[in-house]
């Protein structure tokens, strides 16, 4: 007797095995399987910090405030993106126009705007303050605010901009931080599984040399120079007399802008931008660190909050009090998607053809 119970009870086990296998690849779309198996991450964050101030650096401003309104336009939530800016361009005497900030001479848009939500201002950008926010070493009774509350499925974008050199980047012109020290923060956030993958990004000159330190798996970096090379600014706007973009920033802006939350383009597409010809100096790339091919990896990765979704039509065989209401409700939720937009309502930066 025992000896059948045995024997019931594996070809049981066997059976549930095979059942869940054909359901695994019969069932489930192939679509939806595909992108499962190509992201793993839950949910995404963004830390923009821009490390310098003086009117001088107006550019700096505009760069991670454009890059704050492109991730923010991608899906990325306020309550997810932590912004560093050094100095208030909006309010400095100097700004012939008082609470606004533009990143072209055009002056198509303020992207300081109306709903910009800065989280460390001024003498609160500090090489301590961002290294415990990666670390997540925050001082007790730091707003959530000032938190970067990720796990380990959270893709992380940090963007960096500001003035370097080999080996650092300048924070208010009176301190510093090294790739050494970024590395060692970074090994931090691994070890206490605090990301899935990391893009780090940084416009200032010698940037590539910030990221030659890391060790820590799933890391893409890109960076607007390489070692021994400055990273130029765009255009001047002389009504205020301040070069109003860095080049690497603006040519990134200039893809990201044509990116829609629904769209196909890829990371590898991200890392071409800015030739040397408009550039002029050699954006550096490090892949070595990231074990997924950037042609497969959707750039709504790191810049959006994009879920992969299978919207099925037909009936879906569950057990509720009234079914038919539930049916009901789907079908509309349904009509109504297909009706929306999915394009983004917000306008564009700046006129592609401006320049």
């Amino acid at each position: 007797m025992l000896i059948l119970l045995k024997i019931c009870l594996i070809v049981l086990l066997a059976t549930s095995e095979s059942y869940s296998e054909q359901r695994t690849n019969s069932q489930l779309p192939a679509k939806y399987v595909e992108s499962v198996q190509r992201s793993t991450h839950t949910n995404n964050w963004a830390v923009l910090v821009d490390a310098s101030r003086f009117w001088f650096n107006y550019r700096h401003i505009a760069n991670v405030l454009s890059i704050y309104r492109s991730v923010k336009r991608l899906g990325i939530p306020d309550s997810q993106i932590v912004l560093m800016i050094a100095d208030d361009m909006a309010c400095n005497p100097r700004n012939p126009r008082p609470g606004q900030v533009y990143n072209n001479a055009k002056q198509h848009i303020n992207v300081y705007g109306d709903d910009v939500e800065v989280d460390y201002r001024g003498y609160e950008v500090t090489v301590e303050n961002f290294v415990r926010l990666l670390t997540g070493r925050t001082q007790n009774g730091t707003a959530r605010s000032k938190k970067l509350l990720t796990d380990a499925g959270s893709n992380v974008l940090i963007y960096l901009t500001g003035h370097g050199g080999d080996g650092f980047l300048k924070f208010q012109d009176s301190e510093e931080i090294t790739n050494q020290e970024l590395a060692d923060a970074v090994e931090q956030m691994w070890e206490k599984k605090r990301y899935n993958e990391l893009l780090f990004m940084v416009d200032t000159c010698q940037a590539a040399s910030l990221y030659e330190k890391f060790t820590s798996p799933n890391i893409l970096a890109v960076a607007s120079s390489l070692v021994g090379e400055d990273s130029l600014s765009h255009h001047v706007d002389p009504s205020i007399g301040v070069y109003m973009i860095d080049r690497y920033t603006y040519y990134a802006l200039e893809f990201l802008e044509r990116v829609q939350p629904n769209g196909d383009e890829t990371m590898a597409e991200f890392l071409k931008v800015c030739p040397k010809h408009a550039c002029i100096s050699t954006v550096g790339v490090r892949k070595d660190l990231y074990k997924r091919d950037p042609s497969q990896v959707p750039i709504t990765d790191f810049f959006g909050s994009i879920r992969p979704t299978e919207i099925i039509t037909g009936r879906v065989n569950i057990t509720l009090a009234d079914e038919e209401d539930f049916i009901k409700g789907m079908e509309e939720k349904r009509d109504c998607y297909n009706e929306l937009n999915l394009r983004s309502k917000m306008d564009q930066q700046f006129p592609m053809d401006a320049f």
